[in-house]
């Protein structure tokens, strides 16, 4: 669904108009929708329909409770990466029983946690994290439910900062070496193995790459059971893309169509771990327009939010399209869209064209995921609040924080 429609002059997020929402929560300020999450996540349900399936939504795309308490009620399980977001399901009321807990650098006090939590399944990176779960499974007379993310080495066909499947990556185990680890696993007391796991990279608009990885995955469990190693679930993984300028991203039943042939007749549970595709789109970001300043090469529009708030343009040098939330029927004129930080790589946009004056609104679109999960409080700013649309009725789903915070847990130095 289309995020934000002109409506009555004005940009409207469902039935509610940005320009209130800016005048009861300010500026800058994440945004929203509820139906627009619910379909998002619907769009995986019926193409999953009659499978043995769970979607479990990658937490770090947007771990904002409102946000995990929706899918939650919705049926999602999560992916996770740190017991933070562990901590975040449970409080949104997610069930531990519905977690995967992925990463590389898992200490052992979270290992501890998420196995006391009742998880339904550690995905192991390397042999060195097989063992420390191995001990503190020991330690607290548990058996650990482990899968091993598996790097198959496919091209994903994305932004080398966002590829994870590929030889070079840090992520997971070499396929060549899964079956001596899994043998490993198999022999350790306080282990069980439960399934397989890989996921490829984020922002995939072709599904070949992912099917040619699942194809690869289902090798290795055939050769597993030949072993005796039986494998209960196959995680592969999320990435599905979405439009942000002029991609042509697949809906869910595209994307999924050639995993799930190559999954046909299959009797082991498919995990999926989407996260950007849920979330990117249903989500932006209103700022003002605090400064107009002509320049000689450059036209700069300083806006209030900034890098610290959406890191994404600075990071990857990622598009988002920018519209006037009140359009004017003006000429306008090429602006550099930039904000307040003291970086020269602080910017929203580059060379747009904005008809604008000073004090208007814009909307930052598809910021969604990787939105407000990576901002940061750079220049002593306070994060932006969010805002939860459902119909007619806009709830504030996280305060903005206040400059006082940001040092309570900071002191100085005795005299």
């Amino acid at each position: 669904m289309t995020l934000a429609r002109l409506h009555d002059g004005s940009l409207h997020v469902e039935d509610v108009a940005l320009t209130e929402i800016a005048a009861r929560f300010d500026t800058p300020c994440y945004v929203y929708s509820r139906a627009a999450l619910s379909a998002a996540y619907a769009g995986y349900t019926e193409a999953l329909e009659g499978r043995n399936a769970l979607i479990c939504y990658a937490v770090k795309a947007n771990s904002n409770l409102a946000v995990l308490n929706l899918f939650a009620r919705l049926g999602a399980g999560f992916d996770i990466v740190s017991v933070g977001e562990l901590q975040r399901v449970l409080a949104a009321g997610g069930d531990p029983a519905k977690v995967v807990f992925s990463g590389v650098g898992k200490r052992r006090e979270e290992m501890r946690v998420a196995l006391e939590a009742g998880i339904l399944c550690f995905n192991v990176e390397s042999a060195s994290e097989l063992k420390q779960l191995n001990e503190v499974a020991a330690v607290v007379g548990m058996c650990a439910p482990i899968s091993l993310r598996v790097n198959p080495d496919v091209d994903p066909k994305t932004h080398p900062y966002i590829s994870t499947g590929l030889r070079s990556a840090k992520f997971g185990v070499a396929y060549e070496e899964a079956r001596s680890l899994y043998r490993q696993a198999a022999e350790l007391s306080h282990l069980e193995v439960k399934g397989i796991d890989c996921h490829i990279g984020s922002q995939l608009l072709d599904p070949a790459p992912a099917a040619e990885a699942a194809d690869k995955v289902l090798a290795l469990v055939d050769g597993l059971k030949s072993e005796g190693i039986a494998i209960e679930h196959i995680d592969l993984g999320g990435g599905m893309g979405i439009r942000y300028r002029d991609e042509a991203p697949l809906t869910p039943d595209q994307y999924l169509a050639p995993l799930l042939k190559v999954m046909a007749g299959r009797k082991e549970r498919l995990l999926f771990e989407p996260g950007r595709s849920l979330v990117g789109n249903a989500g932006l970001l209103l700022t003002r327009v605090e400064v107009l300043k002509p320049g000689v090469e450059k036209n700069f529009a300083v806006v209030d939010a900034a890098m610290n708030d959406l890191a994404r343009p600075a990071l990857y040098d990622a598009w988002h399209d920018i519209l006037p939330v009140a359009p004017r029927n003006v000429p306008g004129c090429r602006y550099e869209v930039v904000g307040p930080v003291c970086e020269s790589g602080d910017f929203l946009g580059h060379d747009r064209e904005l008809a604008l004056a000073e004090g208007d609104l814009l909307a930052v679109m598809s910021a969604g995921a990787y939105g407000m999960a990576m901002s940061s409080n750079y220049n002593s700013r306070p994060r932006a609040a969010e805002v939860m649309v459902d119909g007619a009725a806009a709830h504030q789903v996280r305060r903005r924080e206040t400059v006082a915070e940001l040092f309570v847990a900071e002191s100085v130095l005795p005299c």
